[in-house]
């Protein structure tokens, strides 16, 4: 902090002009404790300046058999675990959960002023919190966070101008966020007539004579999928033959698998389909493959020869190269290297995100991991980019929210699943043709949306130099006439002094039951796959009711696990994921 003060401020710290209250949680398996009129707030309902309900609520015999609080109407309430410095002004009365504490505050200090402090102080928070999976900040260390507190008078107009200034903004904001929404809209308009032809009628038009009907473009295209089967198995044999000659030295060729019989789109699945003009036809995306294949599953590392992209990789519809894992495995390399013009599918990921899907454009040497689908198209048929762009359309999009199987916080379509979406096929000239008129739709589209992006974060950077100038004194003037904020501040030391001692009476409960925490790896045992950390950690035993203590010997097992390499850790999202270490 600047040791230049405004005029008539004061150097000070949260626990001197703040006390904190904290919360609880009632038994969750006593019935009796919940869904009663009491609202019960925890970090979940924290998301917007004013609170206004939760999405729980308990009994008063909850209140008073557990350790939870009821802060008041108007109360500021900070969460310091799991989003530490996050606030929120209650306009409800509410107890609170062992997340959360109450900011009391004295001498006339509003709770809108408490709550911009802590806006401004949020980073800060955060930067004191420790914890391997769940952030915390304990309040030893929240208390001595230092801040410059400004006279009462000033307090007040602060807020006044903050106000008027975060109005103007969020007005921009919502703006902007119309026009990003209308823009995704658009794309999907716009992805919804490529795919019912309608986006190339004129081009149709102008190219009767190359046209042929859709009845006759899905005999040709199932024709050239055996045709294309033959000739991987003609040259597997050769494969085969010169692996014999070289002395059967390294892994013998593998045989291509046999080709997976289709069922034709039933009359009852067309109904539920876009109507597509004479030159088109529904069938199988299966029709474009002999097979597709799974990821790698082998353990990456933060370095090594050759990335490995995974789900992460993939954002709206293109690979990034940011946070790439990498892997030194020749075989593995050998087995899933990515060429040009691959398209891969996501087959786990939320709920919202699985079957996101990109085309592998670069020419340098990758890989791709086990939650990616490699779809293996055979380009005589398929444009790869038409592939992905319908892949990313609204009547592909619909059919997977259909099929997926849903599990805890994940989906997933597998490829049994994936080949028996309906696509539509047409001609390759059409296709061609589609891409181009997409792609340079598109890529104006995208750029406006950059540039709404961009606009969006400047929004943000502005908003946190507002903070930023109010809390040092640079966004309204001082009055020299103002009572200074020492003033205020011996006032506080005084109330708090004065203060009755208030005697913690304890409240009569049936005596918890000790909790048996299950063993992290034990846990993980159970599953070949990533779990996330929050279901390893509900599998463990821990839930809102677990004692703090039994929690923190459960975050420090973590820890040694991840220094000792025997879990791995990744991060997706918002969302840490948990895994045993392959062994060796």
């Amino acid at each position: 902090m600047s040791n230049k003060l405004p005029t008539g401020w004061i150097e000070t710290t949260l626990s001197e002009v703040f006390t904190f209250s904290g919360g609880g949680t009632p038994d969750k398996n006593n019935p009796l404790f919940w869904g009663g009129d009491i609202k019960w707030v925890s970090v979940k309902d924290v998301k917007e300046k004013y609170t206004y309900s939760s999405i729980d609520s308990i009994t008063q015999d909850g209140v008073d058999n557990s350790a939870t609080q009821i802060a008041k109407e108007g109360s500021v309430i900070l969460i310091t675990r799991i989003s530490p410095g996050k606030a929120t002004i209650l306009k409800i009365p509410a107890a609170i959960n062992q997340d959360l504490k109450i900011v009391n505050r004295f001498q006339g200090i509003t709770s809108e002023f408490v709550y911009y402090l802590f806006l401004s102080l949020e980073k800060e928070v955060v930067k004191r919190s420790s914890g391997t999976t769940v952030l915390g900040v304990s309040l030893n260390r929240l208390g001595s966070i230092d801040f410059a507190l400004p006279p009462l008078n000033e307090q007040n107009r602060i807020v006044a101008k903050i106000e008027e200034l975060f109005s103007e903004l969020d007005a921009g904001v919502e703006n902007l966020i119309t026009a990003k929404e209308q823009l995704g809209v658009y794309r999907q308009s716009l992805l919804k007539h490529a795919f019912e032809g309608k986006l190339t009628e004129e081009w149709r038009k102008e190219n009767a004579d190359k046209l042929e009907s859709g009845e006759a473009i899905l005999k040709r295209v199932k024709k050239e999928r055996v045709e294309y089967f033959k000739k991987q198995l003609e040259q597997w044999e050769k494969d085969v033959t010169q692996w014999e000659a070289d002395g059967r030295l390294g892994k013998k060729p593998a045989k291509p698998k046999g080709l997976k019989t289709l069922a034709t789109i039933s009359e009852e699945e067309l109904k539920a389909l876009p109507r597509l003009p004479e030159w088109w036809g529904w069938g199988r995306l299966g029709y474009i493959t002999c097979g597709v294949e799974y990821g790698t599953a082998a353990k990456s590392n933060k370095q090594g020869k050759y990335p490995v992209l995974r789900m992460g990789n993939i954002q709206n519809g293109e690979f990034t190269y940011d946070d790439l894992m990498f892997t030194n495995d020749e075989d593995e390399y050998s087995k899933y290297k990515l060429t040009s013009g691959d398209v891969l599918f996501n087959r786990t990921n939320s709920p919202e995100l699985v079957g996101k899907t990109a085309v592998y454009k670069a020419n340098s040497p990758a890989l791709f991991a086990g939650y990616l689908i490699r779809i293996n198209q055979i380009k005589t048929i398929v444009n790869s980019d038409y592939l992905n762009f319908f892949l990313n359309s609204p009547v592909a999009k619909n059919h997977g929210d259909q099929i997926k199987s849903d599990g805890v916080n994940q989906s997933n379509i597998n490829g049994a699943k994936l080949v028996e979406y309906p696509f539509p096929f047409c001609s390759l000239e059409e296709q061609e043709q589609i891409t181009f008129m997409l792609l340079d739709r598109m890529s104006s589209s995208i750029e406006s949306e950059l540039e709404i992006e961009i606009r969006l974060k400047q929004c943000e950077v502005l908003r946190k130099s507002i903070l930023e100038k109010a809390f040092s004194g640079n966004l309204v003037s001082q009055n020299p006439n103002d009572e200074p904020a020492s003033k205020l501040l011996e006032r506080i030391k005084q109330e708090r002094k004065n203060a009755p001692k208030l005697k913690r009476t304890r409240k009569s409960k049936t005596k918890a039951k000790r909790i048996t925490m299950a063993n992290l790896i034990d846990v993980l045992a159970t599953t070949k796959d990533w779990l996330s950390a929050q279901d390893v950690f509900r599998q463990c035993g821990v839930g809102d009711g677990t004692p703090t203590d039994e929690v923190e010997k459960l975050y420090e097992e973590l820890k040694q696990r991840l220094d000792h390499k025997t879990i791995e850790i990744e991060r997706r999202g918002d969302e840490d994921w948990l895994r045993l270490a392959a062994e060796g």
